[in-house]
């Protein structure tokens, strides 16, 4: 039909398909082989970093790889950003290693229900929820999870066994049995550390390179791109056949990673019980164990980009399916997608293959990664995230915002359900008092004018009441009737109703008036159906001053003022 709208596909990957360009191609190949250079070492220390499974430490890092690639594939499919992608994350694994108490049955089953959750979230447009989560609540937990993490790998740098997981009991065991230094691991540590940190500097600091330039030039600016990029799996890499060497030489100066099971995930429902010695956990018990992690786990996942909702809950959702712990998207492999020039999301396509062919054929080599190169490879990743300056920053900025940051940080060292949970109890408990004490500015005069500053609500009518009264029957001066400025006030409750209602009555039984001024529509409207005796409103407090400044008791010739001493806000 003409001039009709042709409807939008259901699924996004529609949308860029059948548009596809053959000139995309190399670049989405190039994209996905780097984010998966980077997606596959990031991956096993990443599920180190989730602590699965306590009770067997020679292959916990197969659950790394399990969630690295179904979100790619999902992903494409479902994708609305050609630079997204899906996978575990430092703070994700830090969560999963609170909630999970280091039993894969328990992560996988996180994994499902998250993803159920995020999926009702996207589907009932839920995203206003994560509003209520302030950006100092995300900067104070962002911020403290970058020191537990990396302080939670300073056991591997050292070659340290057998550290407790806690934080302050962590901090404490590292510093009484630093003389248990393993020279091999802290050397090997410390200088995958250095050169990540050096390629990081590096690839920030690099021109690019023109057209016009050389071809040395451009091919040297590639192999620099290339080594920047896939930093991680170089130094795995690297740090892998040093190892390796002392094997062959018959000796072995580092922990490594140790044997990971080979092949690919059964395709299978996660497990809704669990078998222990004693019988079985059923599913509501796994439930009520998790607690609040139902809820943190999921808000997480989607709170910078709430906008793909339903991607993250189907990738969740199945990857449950092959036992992957719960994913999120990485800011750090979105950048080096980015960077890439990858032009659609069958990028992803490439980085799951990839991780696919590491299960597959690679898993036998990654047994001489040393855990001092994984753990290199977590803290050159969470060490960005520590942001000093947002202290100094909300300090110059609003004073009263570095309560909930600091209330966070300081309890998430603690136990991370209980820093997030209290720093956005403390921002609800500020914004309820912005709420129920908004900005009243009394100008005055024979007649006082109080204006609103802001809209009113419930909790905040007895407080208008109180200081009306209190400035209109004030014993240093003659009582005074009042017009109250609702120019600022968009909605209003029955209960501020009913408040004006008792506070027309008050100012009636010592003979003064209530007049309103600067009403809007929907204002207006309520309290014309409420039918408030003795109720009376004026476009403008001009108007009101002009036209009833007798009947309320003042003079049309005496202005308001409005100074210093005679003007408060009362909050």
């Amino acid at each position: 039909m003409p001039g009709s709208r042709c409807p939008r596909p259901a699924l996004p990957i529609l949308r860029w398909l059948p548009r596809y360009s053959r000139a995309w191609l190399p670049l989405d190949l190039l994209a996905g082989l780097a984010v998966g250079l980077t997606t596959v070492p990031q991956a096993l220390a990443y599920a180190e970093l989730a602590g699965l499974p306590l009770q067997c430490p020679f292959c916990p890092l197969q659950y790394g790889l399990y969630s690295s690639f179904m979100g790619c594939f999902v992903y494409c499919f479902l994708g609305t950003a050609k630079d997204v992608t899906l996978g575990p994350t430092a703070i994700m694994s830090l969560l999963v290693s609170s909630y999970a108490f280091h039993e894969p049955v328990y992560a996988v089953l996180l994994t499902f229900l998250s993803g159920c959750i995020q999926l009702a979230m996207g589907l009932l447009h839920l995203g206003f929820l994560l509003d209520f989560i302030s950006c100092p609540v995300i900067k104070g937990f962002t911020s403290a999870a970058s020191i537990t993490i990396s302080f939670n790998q300073i056991k591997n740098i050292l070659g340290l066994q057998g550290i407790p997981r806690q934080f302050f009991l962590q901090v404490y065991e590292t510093l009484r049995r630093i003389r248990e230094t393993r020279a091999g691991d802290t050397v090997l540590g410390l200088t995958c550390l250095a050169v990540l940190t050096g390629l990081r500097a590096m690839k920030s600091h690099l021109p690019q390179a023109a057209p016009a330039e050389p071809l040395v030039v451009r091919i040297s600016y590639l192999i620099v791109w290339i080594s920047a990029t896939a930093r991680n799996a170089l130094v795995v890499l690297f740090a892998g056949l040093v190892a390796y060497s002392f094997q062959v030489m018959g000796s072995q100066p580092f922990r490594l990673t140790g044997s990971i099971p080979q092949g690919l995930p059964a395709f299978r429902p996660p497990h809704f019980s669990l078998a222990v010695p004693n019988g079985t956990v059923p599913f509501q018990s796994m439930v009520e164990d998790m607690g609040v992690g139902l809820a943190v786990v999921p808000l997480m996942g989607l709170l910078e980009t709430i906008a793909i909702a339903k991607a993250f809950g189907v990738a969740n959702v199945l990857g449950s399916f092959v036992s992957s712990y719960p994913i999120t998207g990485s800011f750090g492999r979105t950048a080096v997608n980015a960077q890439s020039g990858v032009c659609t999301p069958a990028g992803g396509l490439v980085t799951g293959a990839l991780v696919l062919l590491s299960l597959a054929y690679l898993t036998s080599l990654f047994y001489y990664i040393p855990k001092a190169a994984l753990a290199a490879v977590i803290i050159s990743a969470v060490v960005p995230m520590f942001d000093a300056g947002i202290f100094r920053t909300l300090w110059r900025v609003k004073r009263l915002d570095l309560v909930p940051l600091c209330v966070t940080f300081l309890l998430c060292f603690w136990e991370v359900q209980y820093g997030i949970v209290a720093g956005v109890l403390v921002s609800g408990i500020l914004l309820l008092y912005s709420i129920a004490r908004p900005p009243i500015k009394v100008s005055e005069g024979a007649v006082l004018l109080v204006q609103l500053g802001s809209s009113l609500h419930f909790p905040a009518v007895e407080h208008l009441r109180d200081s009306v009264c209190s400035r209109a029957l004030a014993a240093a001066s003659p009582p005074r009737s009042v017009i109250l400025d609702c120019c600022h006030v968009s909605s209003i409750d029955y209960t501020v109703v009913v408040g004006l209602s008792e506070l027309l009555q008050e100012l009636r039984r010592h003979g003064l008036s209530l007049a309103f001024c600067g009403l809007k529509d929907p204002v207006l409207q309520v309290l014309l159906s409420a039918d408030l005796e003795g109720f009376r409103h004026f476009p403008s407090w001009e108007e009101a001053e002009r036209c009833g400044g007798a009947e309320l008791g003042g003079s049309r010739a005496e202005p308001f003022t409005s100074t210093a001493e005679s003007t408060g806000l009362i909050q």
